[in-house]
C-alpha cells in the first residue's frame, strides 16, 4: 500500500499542489488553465484513450463477457444514478440537468485512464488480467460514459437557453454535438477499430504517445489551477459526489460480482477500479464549459486524498467475501 501511495497518489497531489500555488501566485490564470484543459481535452487526452484501447485485442474484450458486462451494466447505473441525483435532489439549490450532468462525468467514473495501471499493478502484478480491467473499464469510461454525459450536459444547456429564447431545443442536436468532439468519438472509433479485428501496427504509437504523455500531468496541474482560482465548496453536494464515487460504485461492483460469481481475482481488481478517484477529464469538461468547477473540483481533491484509505479497505473488504486473492502482492 505505501507503494501506491507513494507512486501513484502522492505525484497527484504533489502536481496538483504545484497547480495550485501558481496559481496563487499569479505565474497561471484560470484562462491558462482552460487552455490547458484545451489542449488534454482536444489532442492529450483523445490520443491517450485511442491509443489505450486499440491495443487492446478483441478476444481480451469477448474473453470474459462477465466482467464487461458487469462493468458496463454497474459503472453506467451508478453514471445515471449521479445524474439524476443531483438533477433532483438539488434542483432547489440551482443544480441544473447540465450540472447533473457534470457530476455524472466525474462522480459516475473512475480515473482509470490516469491510475488504472499505476494503482493495480502494485497489488495484483503485471499481467493481462490486469490490462483486461483497465482495457474493458477504460472502453466502458471513455466509449460510453463520456459521450453519453458530454450529450446530458449540452442537452441541459440547450434546455436552459431554450428557456431564455422560447425555441424548442432539437433531442439530436445534444448527441451530434457531443459525437463531434474528439474526446467522444476518438474512444469510439478505437472500439470500432477493435471490433473490427484490424492490428494496429506499433510503428504508429510514438506519432500519438508524445502528446498522450501531456495528458496525465497537464491535467492534475490544470485542475490545481483551477483549484486556485475558485472557492473550494465543501458541502453536501461534494461530500455526497465521494461517497458515491468510493463507497457505492465499488460496493455495488462487489455486490453483483458476487452474485454472478465472478472470479476472486478478476472481482477483486474490477472492485479496486471501481474504487478509484474521480475522473479527471469530467474536472476537464466542468471547466472548458464553466460549468458546475468549483464543487466538481473540490469534491475530486478530497477523493484523491481519501482513496489512500479506502483502497486498502475495499481489498480487506472484497477478501472477507471471497477469501483468499490469488496473485494479491499486498
Amino acid at each position: 500500500m505505501l507503494h501506491i501511495i507513494l507512486y501513484a497518489i502522492i505525484p497527484i497531489l504533489v502536481v496538483m499542489a504545484a497547480g495550485y500555488i501558481s496559481g496563487k501566485k499569479g505565474v497561471f490564470s484560470a484562462k491558462d488553465g482552460k487552455a490547458f484543459n484545451k489542449v488534454v481535452l482536444d489532442f492529450a487526452l483523445p490520443a491517450a484513450l485511442f491509443v489505450s484501447i486499440v491495443d487492446a485485442d478483441r478476444k481480451m474484450l469477448v474473453s470474459d463477457l462477465k466482467l464487461s458486462i458487469i462493468s458496463l451494466v454497474v459503472i453506467m447505473f451508478v453514471f445515471m444514478l449521479v445524474y439524476w441525483i443531483y438533477k433532483y435532489c438539488f434542483r432547489k439549490d440551482g443544480v441544473t440537468q447540465a450540472d447533473a450532468a457534470v457530476m455524472a462525468l466525474i462522480n459516475g467514473s473512475p480515473t482509470i485512464g490516469f491510475l488504472g495501471f499505476a494503482v493495480l499493478e502494485p497489488i495484483f502484478g503485471t499481467n493481462a488480467y490486469v490490462a483486461l480491467v483497465v482495457a474493458i473499464v477504460g472502453i466502458v469510461v471513455n466509449a460510453v460514459g463520456i459521450p453519453v454525459g458530454l450529450s446530458l450536459m449540452n442537452a441541459g444547456n440547450d434546455a436552459e437557453l431554450a428557456k431564455k429564447g422560447g425555441t424548442k431545443p432539437n433531442p439530436w442536436k445534444p448527441v451530434l454535438h457531443a459525437l463531434a468532439q474528439p474526446v467522444a468519438w476518438a474512444p469510439i472509433l478505437a472500439v470500432v477499430w477493435v471490433i473490427i479485428g484490424i492490428p494496429w501496427p506499433a510503428w504508429a504509437s510514438p506519432s500519438f504517445d508524445l502528446i498522450k504523455g501531456a495528458n496525465a500531468s497537464m491535467a492534475v496541474f490544470a485542475a490545481g489551477i483551477t483549484l486556485s482560482s475558485v472557492k473550494v465548496t465543501v458541502n453536501w453536494q461534494a461530500i455526497l459526489g465521494v461517497i458515491l464515487k468510493l463507497i457505492v460504485m465499488p460496493a455495488m461492483l462487489l455486490i453483483v460480482g458476487l452474485i454472478f460469481k465472478m472470479s476472486p481475482d478478476n472481482l477483486a481488481m474490477l472492485v479496486v477500479a471501481g474504487a478509484l478517484p474521480p475522473a479527471f477529464s469530467g474536472i476537464i469538461i466542468a471547466d472548458q464549459n464553466d460549468t458546475y468547477v468549483a464543487t466538481g473540483t473540490s469534491s475530486l481533491a478530497i477523493s484523491v486524498v481519501l482513496f489512500m484509505a479506502f483502497c486498502p479497505l475495499w481489498i480487506w473488504i472484497t477478501k472477507l467475501c471471497v477469501g483468499n486473492i490469488p496473485g494479491v502482492a499486498i
